[in-house]
């Protein structure tokens, strides 16, 4: 894995675990097809109801889908909301999920992306699962395998929660690890973005599903760049603009940023946040219509938070990873392209001292030029970040 290093996780759910209805098991059965042999563990509460929900639970880089499972409170919630939950287990190394890959990024072209599918294929058929309430989330390397998710199988899922991820693409290469994605430098148009994503299914003319992220500021594996990142992307494949952020949302220095009239997309920006952002289920589960807050059968008091501790773990390297404050960059008729390691400075003409469109014009930390060329306006999104919008 090309980076220098990476947080593994391992999530506190108190005691909850210890109450559950029922257990983790592993499917041993033919499930379909399984190109990377990923194991498929599954959580089928007691209560179960008789047309359930599915949720995907995807890890974290070097963690499995029983780590998932124990550092989360999806199973905990499933006992009271009678879905279902799967938890695959990447089968690599590195434990990453592979988001990389041709194959993995086009609809039925194979990898973890086709088994994961076939998972909830099995899982529909086997429990008389309800096809339209199938959601995925995931965080770090599980939040990049939501969006490719939500790019290459929009006929499959109907909703996800990426939680400290890059956009769907990102990643896509040769290698298992993109330094340029990771450390925030690689820029794309909106317009190119949302090609990525209709190429991985030409000719689909369905529902797209809805996606939430999840970011802190302070991301130092998967550098908060990538936020505007996904906002280009998907705003571009909804078709819709950013609308207006509420600050201190859902709690106090988070940031939600409302695209369109927010039932599409939104992204929320924790200031303050390293990469171990704080898991919120609760709030995972409204997105995807399972809890409702103002609902008097649902638990009003139950925790929306999954706390997670983090260790450090180191990698060799042969990528650049020291963070530079200033900038070179390389204009084209498509694209800027950013050719030093910041994360924070997206410059178009030096000479001119202004940002092109969706560049970052401004925002705590920031150095670079705050007026934006082409008669775009330097928007606030929160505190870290402006950008050029129309």
């Amino acid at each position: 894995m090309r980076v220098s290093t990476f947080l593994s996780f391992a999530a506190i759910a108190g005691g909850a675990l210890s109450q559950l209805s029922s257990t983790l098991q592993l499917v041993t059965e033919n499930f379909g097809e399984n190109p990377t042999n990923t194991p498929f563990y599954i959580y089928v509460p007691t209560s179960v109801t008789s047309n359930p929900a599915v949720i995907v639970g995807a890890h974290w880089c070097t963690g499995s889908g029983p780590d998932f499972f124990s550092g989360t409170q999806y199973a905990r919630y499933a006992d009271t909301y009678g879905y279902i939950v799967i938890y695959p287990s990447a089968n690599r190394s590195s434990k990453c999920w592979d988001v990389a890959s041709n194959a993995t990024l086009t609809h039925n072209g194979g990898s973890d992306s086709l088994a994961i599918v076939n998972m909830v294929k099995w899982t529909l058929n086997r429990y008389n699962g309800d096809a339209n309430r199938v959601f995925i989330t995931g965080m770090s390397s599980g939040g990049m395998m939501t969006q490719v998710m939500m790019g290459a199988y929009p006929d499959i899922f109907k909703a996800g929660s990426a939680w400290a991820g890059v956009p769907y693409g990102c990643f896509a290469g040769p290698t298992e690890w993109n330094n340029d994605c990771s450390t925030g430098v690689l820029h794309k148009t909106a317009q190119e973005w949302g090609d990525d994503v209709r190429r991985a299914y030409p000719g689909y003319t369905g529902i797209r599903p809805k996606l939430q992220i999840w970011h802190g500021t302070l991301d130092a594996a998967l550098s908060y760049n990538n936020v505007a990142e996904s906002n280009k992307m998907w705003s571009n494949i909804f078709g819709i603009s950013f609308n207006r952020n509420e600050t201190n949302t859902p709690i106090p220095n988070y940031t939600k940023m409302i695209y369109g009239d927010g039932t599409k997309y939104v992204a929320y920006s924790a200031q303050g946040v390293e990469h171990n952002i704080p898991i919120r289920d609760l709030d995972v589960l409204e997105w995807f219509g399972i809890y409702n807050p103002s609902s008097t059968s649902t638990t009003t008091t139950a925790s929306r938070t999954t706390t997670t501790s983090s260790r450090t773990t180191s990698a060799t390297t042969t990528a650049t990873t020291t963070r530079s404050t200033t900038a070179s960059t390389t204009t084209t008729t498509a694209r800027t392209t950013t050719q030093s390691t910041t994360s924070r400075t997206t410059t178009t003409s030096a000479s001119t001292g202004t940002v092109g469109q969706w560049g970052q014009c401004g925002g705590i930390n920031y150095t670079g030029p705050t007026e934006c060329s082409g008669g775009w306006k330097c928007t606030k999104l929160n505190d870290y970040y402006w950008q050029c919008l129309q």
